[in-house]
């Protein structure tokens, strides 16, 4: 009798210590402007299987997303917010899509992702004395025909 309870008491803890490893909670940028878009976008992120709650927040563009792992993942979080019309780090609403979109929710068009990549640095094309066009670089140490590993 021991040995049965010991063993479910072990079971029913190792069950809960793996529902909870599998819990995440997840930060990122999304573009928008108003109330509605808030809606939209909670809405939108609030859609994927796994998503356990939401929250965007108007006047940072800072979206929370708790979800459980083991169903989604960020990724698919990013493309149904970007499937609603709204730009994310990762991708960016399909033109037609952000067209549509209510006019008080159109809100600048920046390039989320090129913004966090270039880390505070500028990329400039240039041409070196043959006419070759070349990406320059300011602020990241390297020349234009180098790629870093920090994303540069």
């Amino acid at each position: 009798m021991y040995r049965k309870m010991l063993s479910l008491i072990c079971f029913s803890f190792l069950g809960l210590t793996l529902s909870v490893a599998q819990n995440a909670t997840e930060s990122f940028k999304v573009s928008g402007k108003c109330g509605m878009c808030e809606s939209r976008i909670e809405k939108a992120a609030s859609s994927v299987d796994g998503v356990t709650s939401a929250d965007w927040n108007k006047d940072s563009k800072i979206i929370e997303v708790s979800f459980n792992g083991a169903n989604t993942n960020v990724h698919k979080i990013h493309k149904a917010i970007a499937n609603a019309g709204h730009d994310t780090e990762m991708h960016k609403a399909k033109d037609e899509v952000y067209s549509a979109l209510h006019g008080c929710c159109k809100y600048n068009r920046v390039d989320l992702s090129q913004k966090d990549k270039n880390k505070g640095h500028k990329h400039t094309k240039g041409s070196d004395k043959n006419g070759k066009t070349h990406d320059s670089h300011s602020g990241c140490g390297h020349s234009g025909d180098q790629k870093s590993s920090s994303g540069c």
